[in-house]
């Protein structure tokens, strides 16, 4: 794995609002202190493209996260619509096979596009019990399916893949720097869980060599969002030195 001492560790706050005028006013709250927005299921479902291009007007970077899973065609043409409008990243399910993830990468390049494809491996608010129930078994190692899924996303030609904090060194050690790792999921020491079962704090995330850091309710839930913001900024800063 790349140390921290190479390699760039950037935090994203997750717009998970339902609506632009909510968006408009986090975005202008938080300030300088974030260029990297996470756009949802949710928002995007209200808003369309047009909130990808509004935020690229204010000067932020812009992550998708659709989560695609569908036959490759389609993930293609759905890739290939997104970073039209200025994506810098989009997230594909790893699930969807090695055809399906190159699909999306090909069609996320087109027409000059610079927008990276992600894989998610597994839901960070899924444990064990649930994913084996869900897949029929009597037990699973969900490090081991993590791995497995990112040699998909791998093989397919993505620029990394979704994880928990808790995965990242049997990442590392199996595929190093040739993937990206974005952590979603993150608290802030004594922060509470929520809906997430595999968490971690964001300096922790760093220090275990995440690419990306999605930074959701402990930043925008906070009485100040923009001092929260300042803090995990320095303070990954100060852990990338």
């Amino acid at each position: 794995m790349s140390s921290l001492r190479t390699r760039v560790v950037t935090p994203i706050v997750a717009l998970d609002v339902p609506d632009v005028a909510s968006a408009r006013a986090l975005v202008s709250q938080l300030g300088t202190h974030c260029d990297f927005y996470k756009v949802g299921l949710e928002l995007y479902a209200a808003e369309g493209p047009a909130i990808v291009t509004w935020l690229r007007a204010q000067g932020k970077r812009v992550f998708v996260d659709l989560k695609l899973h569908d036959i490759p065609n389609t993930v293609r043409g759905a890739a290939r619509s997104v970073s039209r409008h200025g994506a810098s990243l989009l997230t594909v399910h790893a699930g969807g096979g090695v055809a399906m993830v190159q699909a999306a990468v090909e069609g996320a390049r087109e027409d000059g596009a610079d927008c990276e494809i992600i894989a998610v491996t597994l839901l960070t608010s899924l444990d064990a019990p649930t994913v084996a129930r869900t897949w029929g078994r009597d037990a699973l190692d969900i490090t081991a399916e993590v791995v497995r899924l990112a040699g998909i996303a791998r093989d397919g030609g993505a620029a990394g893949v979704v994880c928990s904090g808790h995965e990242l060194a049997a990442l590392g050690e199996a595929y190093g720097s040739t993937l990206g790792y974005l952590v979603p999921g993150l608290r802030l020491a004594g922060g509470a869980a929520h809906d997430q079962q595999r968490v971690m704090t964001p300096v922790a995330a760093a220090a275990a060599g995440a690419t990306w850091l999605i930074l959701g309710r402990a930043v925008t839930a906070a009485a100040d969002p923009a001092a929260v913001m300042a803090e995990v900024q320095a303070s990954v800063t100060a852990g990338s030195v």
